[in-house]
């Protein structure tokens, strides 16, 4: 009967001091927990930018720098010899074909071209005579032939003074606008001497060398913007004017003219500009700001905020667009993704979104201990 009641003391006592090691055991876990958890939300957040993933339109472009060339441009030359009497045009201003640049001294064109009138009115009248005593059988055939051809050499003599005479007032060739004057009054020019350059500022023309892989998405009449390096803050719209279709071979580029005709004479040939081909555009694509993305051995990603901690997530690109990127794959759309302070975080890091707040001034509140209860 002692040993029954002696074995139930034991086994009660080693049932107590089982059930105190388990409370003990249990007890520890749970204050480690909440201990891990306190350190965790005493942790100070970082402080970073963000923004929200959007639907928006965004172009595929294709960009490139070129000179601005003039669609045509007019070297003009003094298709006479003489002295330089006037001056009609100084550079700048507005021509059209055929309106007087200059004007080159004319006595001796115009008294050559009244000699040779003369003379042509005087051998009219000695072929109308010789025509009708031919008529009448009382000339030869030979004679009245020499008579006609004599008449038209003098007539040819006769419309080359007049010709001559009109050359001495110097015209431009095209529409356009006075480039270039190379004359001063009293300068002696020989024919065919350089006197002027009139250039046509519509369209002007920019000429871009494209890799010929892009050779299958651009065509005539797609738009574009150009800007140019002496007027910051301005962008004009153009077009693609033609395509050379041979590519060549030495620098596997193929030739691309873009046409922009803008209003007044702002741009002007030899002006170094951008010049973007827009080749498509998505109407409804989920887009981020460029700033936002991560790349790193070739892959792309971002830090999505939620509940407070940035998580990486892992993107596919599309169309970039300015500041903004199309995202096709890992994201939804309201998604905030950081676009400032990226390079401290890592994947579950806690976060504070300061957008448009001092960094410093947030950094020192998240360091602050959390107020006790």
């Amino acid at each position: 009967m002692n040993s029954r009641r002696q074995a139930v003391a034991v086994c009660s006592l080693s049932l107590l001091l089982v059930t105190a090691f388990g409370l003990s055991g249990c007890g520890g876990d749970a204050q480690a927990a909440q201990a891990k958890t306190e350190a965790a939300d005493a942790t100070p957040a970082i402080p970073v930018e963000a923004a929200t993933a959007v639907r928006s339109e965004v172009a595929a472009t294709y960009s490139g720098t070129t000179t601005l060339e003039a669609a045509e441009e007019a070297s003009v030359v003094a298709k006479v010899g003489g002295t330089v009497s006037e001056i009609y045009a100084e550079e700048g201003r507005a021509v059209r074909a055929g309106d007087a640049l200059a004007k080159l001294e004319d006595s001796d064109m115009r008294y050559a071209a009244e000699q040779a009138q003369a003379n042509y009115d005087k051998k009219q009248l000695e072929f109308s005579r010789s025509q009708t005593l031919y008529d009448r059988k009382l000339i030869s055939a030979d004679a009245f032939d020499a008579v006609k051809y004599d008449l038209a050499v003098l007539k040819a003599t006769n419309d080359q003074a007049k010709l001559n005479l009109d050359r001495t007032v110097i015209r431009s060739p095209i529409d356009g606008v006075v480039a270039k004057r190379l004359i001063k009054v009293g300068n002696t020019l020989m024919p065919n001497a350089p006197v002027y350059v009139v250039t046509d500022f519509d369209p002007l023309l920019a000429v871009l060398y494209v890799p010929e892989n892009a050779l299958a998405r651009l065509r005539p009449g797609q738009s574009a913007t150009l800007s140019a390096d002496a007027l910051p803050g301005k962008n004009f719209t153009g077009k693609v004017a033609r395509l050379s279709p041979v590519v060549d071979p030495q620098t596997g580029t193929f030739k691309v003219t873009v046409e922009v005709r803008p209003a007044g004479h702002v741009l002007a040939p030899g002006m170094f500009s951008r010049v973007s081909v827009t080749y498509d555009v998505h109407k409804n694509a989920l887009t981020v700001p460029r700033a936002a993305i991560i790349t790193e051995d070739g892959e792309s990603a971002v830090y999505v905020v939620k509940a407070g901690l940035a998580h990486r997530s892992a993107i596919t690109l599309g169309y970039a667009d300015g500041d903004k990127v199309e995202i096709t794959h890992g994201l939804a759309d309201g998604d905030m993704v950081v676009t400032l302070g990226q390079n401290s975080l890592k994947d579950g890091t806690k976060v504070a979104i300061v957008n448009g707040q001092p960094q410093k001034a947030m950094a020192t509140d998240a360091a602050k201990p959390a107020p006790s209860v």
